[in-house]
């Protein structure tokens, strides 16, 4: 597994050994021990969630707050997304600073999300099948959120405003200032 650099303090992309041949393909989507020895990371998984979305739908930008918060390691298993990234740590370097990379099943490319920062992302391909692994379990009333299309951030989401799908819970999501303060 090779480990990819982001901008992003402690935010980073992962590159699995792939193995190919006429049948097809085979690689491990995850081994703790791998994971540890690439990043130097040592984490507890412990909720795995999917999400399947048509083109156009934006999921995001959510976090969890205070002792809630989760890391995740993301990756898709069918078509493309892109996939965005907020750093909300006001001690980070990199606070307020945003990534973007595109996740697909065929770059087989993962996302490492650190505590602390908002994720969202656009399917890009006409279905998407989304996993993420979080080394916190989901809590409702920590869940907090910034408005995809928020002035602060100027995040390009690679689609056209009116081709994205949102839902009604993500359109009523705060700014990025209300959101950290």
């Amino acid at each position: 597994m090779e480990k990819i650099l982001t901008p992003l303090k402690d935010c980073f992309a992962l590159k699995p050994r792939i193995f190919s041949d006429e049948r097809g393909t085979f690689y491990e989507t995850y081994n703790e021990n791998t994971f540890k020895a690439s990043t130097g990371i040592d984490l507890n998984f412990v909720q795995d969630n999917q999400s399947t979305s048509s083109y156009g739908v934006l999921r995001g930008l959510h976090f969890q707050k205070g002792k809630m918060a989760q890391a995740k390691l993301v990756r898709v298993i069918a078509g493309k997304v892109l996939d965005i990234v907020v750093d909300l740590r006001p001690e980070s370097g990199t606070f307020g600073k945003s990534y973007a990379i595109e996740l697909s099943d065929k770059n087989h490319l993962q996302l490492f999300v650190p505590r602390g920062f908002a994720h969202g992302f656009v399917t890009l391909s006409d279905r998407s099948v989304f996993a993420y692994k979080c080394d916190n379990f989901y809590n409702k009333s920590s869940e907090g959120g910034i408005i995809y299309n928020d002035a602060t951030l100027n995040l390009d989401w690679h689609l056209p405003e009116e081709d994205l799908i949102i839902s009604e819970k993500d359109l009523q999501l705060p700014g990025f200032e209300q959101a950290i303060s």
